[in-house]
């Protein structure tokens, strides 16, 4: 048989549970950018991007949709769920699709890993107890139920740590970028040169998709490599990419931010002041997924692009309701600019 009557190749076939908000977004969007067959399973709150066939249902007591497209034949080649809930959905799904699909990656989350877990944590750190109740916990749940469903040797465990970029429903690098675009003297939380983790949505998914072409399993710490960012670049990045002609970055040491009650993380998103807290989320060994092809784009590539998503919306990015606000009042700014030197 010569090429010309040589049959096609299928197109990878992908079944997304989620697939229209942020990471799940970003992976339909690549999926579909690379030819692939997506199906999107989500409750019809938002549009899923143009080209997927949708299934709509509810992953709390609803998967008639799902189960009616197995019965008909469905089947995938791979299965991506970003469920951040009780584990019992991803059980409830894991179970119905592990006779009609080849590989489960599911999207779990550097939290898992019990506390105090020290700078460069490979995969093989302490777990936290699975449970109903609690991020973290919740989290380690779903990573068992995927596995018993599905078997350790056909699961893909995306430990992922902190994420940004273009569609994030945290608020996290909408808050810096705003607050930024403001102008006047900006708190900045020192020191200027600590070094951040954070792992760009849309190179998550570039990683996950390959992941699940090339039959990877077991569990991966996603995030990018130590050295790759600090808040200082992560900050000054803003001021580049919002044009902000008065913004100015004051820059102070944790010991003044915290003696303020200024809370890091939650205030000051990405910010956590060194120590253990510092170690476990932004000193993670990602040795693993570097060598599984992983890469991250440069910490101002990220920054600018959230910024034109962000101004497309008029400055006002969406929010997740099962995650708090986060962002320091402006009242407790001035109060601390006004006490301190800038």
């Amino acid at each position: 048989m010569n090429a010309a009557t040589t049959a096609p190749a299928k197109p990878f076939k992908l079944l997304v549970l989620g697939g229209t908000e942020f990471v799940g977004r970003a992976v339909t969007e690549q999926a579909l950018a690379r030819g692939w067959d997506v199906t999107v399973f989500h409750r019809g709150t938002h549009a899923p991007p143009p080209g997927v066939r949708a299934l709509h249902g509810d992953r709390l007591g609803d998967l008639t949709a799902l189960d009616a497209a197995v019965r008909d034949g469905a089947t995938w080649d791979a299965v991506l769920d970003t469920w951040s809930g009780p584990p019992a959905a991803v059980r409830d799904a894991a179970e119905l699709l592990a006779r009609h699909a080849r590989r489960y990656v599911y999207v779990s989350s550097a939290s898992v890993y019990a506390h105090p877990s020290p700078a460069g944590r490979g995969e093989d750190g302490a777990l936290v107890e699975p449970g109903d109740e609690g991020y973290a916990h919740m989290k380690r749940g779903g990573e068992d139920a995927a596995v018993e469903a599905f078997g350790a040797d056909r699961t893909v465990l995306v430990r992922a740590g902190l994420i940004l970029g273009p569609g994030e429903n945290i608020g996290r690098l909408p808050w810096w970028l705003n607050r930024v675009a403001r102008g006047g003297p900006v708190l900045a939380p020192g020191p200027r040169d600590l070094p951040i983790q954070f792992v760009d949505a849309r190179d998550l998914a570039a990683w996950m998709l390959d992941a699940a072409r090339d039959e990877l399993s077991g569990p991966y710490n996603l995030v990018s490599p130590e050295g790759h960012a600090t808040m200082g670049e992560l900050l000054e990045s803003c001021v580049r990419a919002t044009g902000s002609a008065t913004a100015e970055l004051c820059w102070k040491e944790p010991e003044l931010l915290l003696s303020y009650g200024v809370e890091p993380w939650l205030d000051l998103p990405v910010w956590v002041p060194p120590g253990e807290d510092h170690d476990a989320i932004h000193r993670t060994d990602v040795s693993k997924a570097l060598a599984t092809g992983l890469r991250c784009r440069p910490v101002a590539e990220t920054v600018a692009d959230t910024w034109r998503w962000l101004s497309a919306l008029g400055g006002t990015a969406p929010q997740r309701s099962d995650r708090p606000v986060v962002g320091l009042d402006p009242e407790v700014e001035a109060k601390v600019l006004a006490a301190v030197l800038c």
